[in-house]
């Protein structure tokens, strides 16, 4: 896909972060845009930013963990546009716990969002994808897609996950040969509102010896490494050159490196680095 002009793109997570500016930056080149996501008020703003480019948007408040909903997203974006492109499967939520601790319902909440909402994206799209005669799925994995890390095993499953089906279905449709490809997107750091908005589980309080609302404020800025305008720009050319993966910001470049470098070795840098971090929290913990 050499160009986005004319096309119609299906955005998931739209209302803020990489979906947001990912619909400002395909208005701008000329792409009709159908976009989601939970949080109606903040989608209606990336409608109204992106409209100024004199492209036309819909909207639709949408659980991507619901499948029937997702289903019926897809062919009501037909309807509306005639046809679809390009379907962007961004959504995603974070979660803070370690495996032993964790409530089998927030591992099912995290599952249903992160990766069952791609596949839901992928499979309610793709016969839509076909039928437009030049389409291209990207579904966002992550870093930790790569490489895990303590107290994100959730995170990873979901991540790890999205990274396997998304190379499986791109060599599918390749051996195909059909008219849609498929890009896996890695981002490292993005400043989005991914951390502070995720849930932290209590168990994480003791582990790290620092409260909820100081482990999110840490993690937001240690991810504030590339802004979301940034990984747009570089998403977007990972789809015109049909990548297979695209690693989005400096941290997921390294950190790519390392762990195919030391392989599982990898594991004890992850491992001293966290306990260099958080030894200080747990050191003023204890003296109060």
């Amino acid at each position: 896909m050499k160009s986005f002009k004319n096309k119609v793109a299906a955005i998931t997570g739209a209302a803020s972060g990489m979906g947001r500016t990912l619909a400002v930056e395909l208005a701008r080149r000329g792409c009709n845009l159908a976009l989601s996501d939970v949080n109606e008020t903040e989608l209606a703003k990336t409608a109204e930013l992106a409209g100024q480019h004199g492209v036309r948007v819909t909207i639709t408040k949408l659980d991507v963990a619901n499948r029937d909903a997702v289903y019926a997203w897809a062919d009501q974006v037909v309807r509306d546009h005639g046809k679809v492109n390009l379907i962007f499967n961004n959504a995603g939520v974070a979660l803070s716990v370690s495996v032993e601790h964790v409530k089998i319902t927030d591992f099912e909440w995290i599952m249903g969002i992160n990766f069952w909402g791609v596949v839901y994206g992928t499979q309610a799209f793709l016969p839509h994808l076909k039928a437009s005669g030049d389409g291209h799925i990207i579904n966002t994995s992550s870093l930790f897609g790569l490489m895990a890390v303590p107290t994100q095993g959730t995170y990873n499953s979901t991540k790890f996950a999205v990274r396997g089906y998304t190379e499986a279905l791109r060599m599918e449709l390749e051996m195909e040969g059909a008219c849609v490809s498929a890009t896996c997107v890695h981002p490292g750091g993005i400043a989005t509102n991914i951390a502070m908005a995720g849930k932290v589980d209590p168990s994480m309080e003791k582990i790290t010896g620092a409260s909820i609302e100081a482990q999110k404020r840490r993690a937001n800025k240690m991810i504030s490494t590339t802004t979301p305008e940034s990984a747009a720009l570089q998403i977007l050319a990972a789809v015109e050159k049909n990548a297979r993966r695209v690693l989005v910001g400096p941290d997921a470049k390294a950190l790519d490196k390392v762990v195919r470098i030391l392989g599982s070795w990898y594991q004890v840098l992850v491992m001293r680095q966290l306990r260099k971090m958080n030894k200080p929290q747990q050191t003023a913990r204890s003296a109060a």
